[in-house]
């Protein structure tokens, strides 16, 4: 999990491949969230590059120089941009790609020295889905296809349309289910259900199921390897070790199923 409660799912598009060629960019897309939860506070805008896009990014992403005419340039925008982005943490696909064109569209600003990384975090889903998936397709469509997020209104590359679908991915990669709501099919389901739909869970009887041996065993398994994916950052590894006097081992004996779940 993240140390940061408020977190932008950044893209961008550009005129090329790369940056040090002169290629600039020509759209930002950005979606906020606070505490796991979308907030409508995006931030959109697209940018007049004053130079030529490349024939190949605009079958790509289908902006053209024509439309980008009338566009504010990239120093019109960059205050705002930048407050926008400060303290939070950023959520990039190939986060090189997009940190290393915004920094140079940054460098370009007379006098002005900050970088996205002094403002920001950055997390990289790309470097991410690789560790989680190794040797296998991690570019945003096959993630879509392996988690079943349906993007087929995706016909062509948009910075926002693509941080929205971003956005999808990332929260199922880091925690699967992010909330919790339910249908109330009658009146005491309506006493349990707050605003929103969200469900008081004190309201909820506790049932108490006990595992048998083999689950333990299991369960104490698929630890071990999640661990390993993570780089031995998993909350429930820790939490066996705290509970096995203070013993840094992944090894030791499953916490009881009912404080997992």
């Amino acid at each position: 999990m993240s140390d940061y409660d408020r977190q932008i799912v950044l893209d961008t598009e550009t005129t090329g491949l790369e940056h040090r060629q002169g290629h600039r960019i020509i759209e930002i897309g950005c979606v906020e969230l606070i505490n796991r939860k979308l907030t409508g506070n995006n931030y959109h805008v697209y940018l007049n590059p004053d130079r030529e896009i490349d024939q190949g990014a605009i079958e790509v992403h289908g902006i053209t120089n024509e439309f980008l005419a009338d566009k504010p340039r990239f120093l019109d925008v960059y205050q705002r941009m930048m407050d926008y982005l400060s303290g939070a943490e950023l959520i990039i696909h190939n986060a090189a790609f997009d940190v290393g064109f915004l920094d140079a569209e940054l460098e370009k600003i007379s006098g002005y020295t900050t970088k996205i990384n002094d403002v920001c975090g950055v997390h990289d889903t790309l470097i991410q889905a690789r560790k989680m998936f190794p040797g296998q397709r991690n570019d945003l469509d096959s993630l879509c296809r392996r988690y079943e997020i349906n993007n087929s209104h995706r016909e062509l590359h948009g910075a926002l349309l693509d941080a929205e679908i971003l956005a999808d991915v990332y929260l199922i990669m880091t925690g699967g289910q992010t909330a919790l709501t339910l249908e109330a099919s009658s009146g005491s389901g309506q006493d349990r259900a707050g605003k929103n739909g969200d469900v008081d869970f004190s309201t909820l009887p506790l049932v108490d199921v006990k595992p048998s041996d083999d689950e333990l065993k299991s369960h104490q398994a698929w630890l071990e390897r999640l661990n390993e994916k993570v780089d031995g950052n998993c909350v429930w590894s820790k939490l066996n070790a705290k509970e096995s006097n203070g013993k840094p081992s992944t090894t030791e004996a499953a916490p009881d199923a009912t404080t997992l779940h």
